[in-house]
């Protein structure tokens, strides 16, 4: 055979036409990107140089297509180009030249078209160096231009909690602390307005075990307060005692001022008129080890949660026999060391225990709907199902907050769970919107609110307004020491993941809304992972159906054992270091 030979009288490769035609290729695609690249680059230099003009013209500013052209220009970045770097530079200054323009339109849609563009700032790029710089100025409409100390401290406290490495933190932190006393003082004029200026303590409540107990005040109204640690005193014979102290308040004659508890933690609780415009509500300790105070409005109330710590399973006389017990249910320890010993043991070797929270109850009825339909008792006989299948299949034990049509406080749904020492805590509840069309199966786990839907919902199952959301300082604060979180947010994804997939087997259209943060007070001083699930929407009339239906509900409730057997499966892996 002759062989083919090129005009210098060399050999031709017969690849050689497929690797020439390769190295074309990769060529020409690196030039369409150089191309992309340097093209949204000379765009966004375009646009620049338009705001830099406009900003440095006073005659400009006066008219509002020169705000509007410059604006153009830098939509065509983020459109041509949305995966550019240069994208998130253009929506943030074209949310800058909003807010310039409504400097002098005063238009209140200029403001909302600001938000919007650094909203798309932080939802698309997260990761980019402007997405703290666009949240932070978020908060700043808010405060500077809206007047509304609440909604932008709730837009400051996302800068802090979502962007911990960002440069704008320690300016927002800042923010938050200007509008704490903004807010505190708006909340004593209100309250002085209500009550002639003193608030009343209505009553105190308690729930105790030997390791726990909450303490529960009912003011009138909202009032500011402070908390306080005294050692004991042997000489006098006083004991080590927490108190509260309540400014501009009162204690009626109404409520008893001494209670005994006497559960191995507290002796007792005690509230006097410390001065005429102060309240000392006292706590004499016996045994403590750790305490949380917080409080929650509509209406205004202080938690305090003690609790005891105990002794790590190792230690405790009857560790052979939590081995034996682990071995039984298939669970060893891992050989090699393990960093994540504590959530393991939590979680791994003692799920053991879970305490279900159905929703609303008694004068609580929840959503309601035509003919006479309440959220409250399709999610009592949800939890009733749940019960069994978890018993029947996960072996453990299971408690409810309530088994029957009965009221009970958000916080005392959560004393249950903690004096229950459940390893894990569902709540269950049911959804609605002004919308019939919206629809899905959502799952939260206790943070600050990402969205506003988020906050609507957690305002409504919390019975109280958004506002009020917003202006919950100790709370927030509170969220981000609790340890839980992120376990609760992997149970969350579980049970969400397990939900959808179980009830697409059977039924069409089943829409996942996925898992989000909130701050919903039934999950808050929770000692476990805690959840709450919004099992479909009254408000839709095919998931309404539906939702009443046993067979349905037998579906979600298989699909909430599958996440937690999941959940428990995956902390199982983490135990054996696999």
């Amino acid at each position: 055979m002759l062989s083919r030979e090129n005009n210098f009288g060399l050999r031709r490769s017969p690849y050689r036409g497929f690797i020439l035609g390769i190295a074309l290729v990769l060529l020409f695609g690196a030039e369409v990107a150089a191309g992309k690249t340097s093209g949204a680059s000379q765009l966004l230099k375009e646009a620049d140089r338009c705001r830099r003009s406009l900003e440095h013209s006073s005659k400009k500013k006066k008219y509002r297509h020169n705000w509007l052209g410059c604006i153009r220009k830098y939509k065509r970045v983020y459109k041509l180009h949305p995966k550019s770097d240069e994208a998130p530079w253009a929506l943030y200054f074209s949310g800058r030249l909003y807010t310039g323009l409504y400097k002098y339109s005063g238009r209140s849609g200029d403001l909302d078209e600001a938000v919007r563009m650094y909203r798309e700032v932080v939802d698309r790029y997260p990761e980019h160096r402007l997405a703290d710089d666009a949240q932070y100025r978020i908060g700043e409409i808010f405060h500077k231009y809206r007047k509304d100390p609440a909604r932008a401290y709730v837009e400051f406290l996302k800068v802090d909690i979502k962007f911990p490495g960002g440069d704008m933190r320690p300016m927002a932190r800042k923010r938050l602390d200007e509008l704490a006393v903004i807010l505190g003082k708006k909340e004593e004029a209100k309250s002085a307005r209500k009550g002639g200026g003193l608030v009343a303590v209505k009553d105190i409540r308690h729930w105790s075990t030997p390791s726990y107990t909450r303490v529960v005040v009912d003011m009138e109204g909202p009032v500011k307060y402070s908390h306080h640690l005294i050692e004991a005193d042997p000489r006098q014979k006083k004991p080590r005692r927490l108190y509260l102290e309540l400014k501009r308040a009162r204690v009626t004659t109404e409520i008893d001022r001494q209670i005994a508890i006497k559960d191995g933690l507290l002796q007792r609780v005690r509230a006097g008129q410390y001065r005429k415009d102060r309240v000392r509500v006292v706590l004499d300790i016996e045994s403590i080890e750790s305490y949380k105070i917080f409080h929650l409005h509509d209406p205004f109330r202080i938690v305090v949660d003690v609790r005891k710590s105990e002794p790590s399973p190792d230690k405790r006389k009857g560790a052979k026999t939590a081995k034996k017990r682990a071995v039984r249910k298939g669970i060893r320890k891992s050989k090699k060391s393990d960093t994540h010993v504590s959530l393991a043991r939590q979680l791994g070797l003692n799920v053991k225990r879970i305490v279900l929270d159905p929703g609303h109850g008694g004068r609580d009825p929840g959503c309601l709907s035509g003919g006479g339909i309440k959220e409250k008792t399709i999610v009592l006989n949800l939890a009733k199902i749940l019960a069994r299948k978890i018993r029947e299949k996960l072996g453990c034990e299971v408690f409810l907050t309530r088994d029957r049509d009965t009221t009970l406080s958000l916080e005392r749904r959560t004393a249950i769970a903690n004096m229950k020492k459940a390893d894990l805590f569902v709540s269950l509840h049911i959804n609605a919107h002004r919308n019939r069309r919206i629809s899905g199966v959502e799952t939260y786990f206790l943070n600050m609110a990402t969205d506003e839907r988020a906050v609507m919902v957690a305002a409504r199952e919390n019975a109280t307004s958004e506002k009020n959301i917003s202006d919950l300082q100790a709370i927030l604060n509170d969220l981000m020491l609790n340890t839980k979180i992120n376990e609760s947010s992997r149970l969350a994804h579980e049970v969400q993941k397990e939900i959808v997939r179980n009830l697409r087997r059977r039924y069409k259209k089943v829409r996942s809304l996925g898992v989000k943060q909130a701050p919903f007070y039934v999950l808050i001083g929770a000692q476990m992972p805690a959840i709450l699930v919004e099992t479909g929407f009254l408000s839709n009339p095919s998931e309404r159906k539906r939702l009443l239906s046993k067979a349905y509900q037998e579906r979600l409730a298989e699909g909430i054992v599958a996440g937690i057997d999941a959940y428990i499966k995956s902390i199982d892996q983490v135990a054996r270091g696999g």
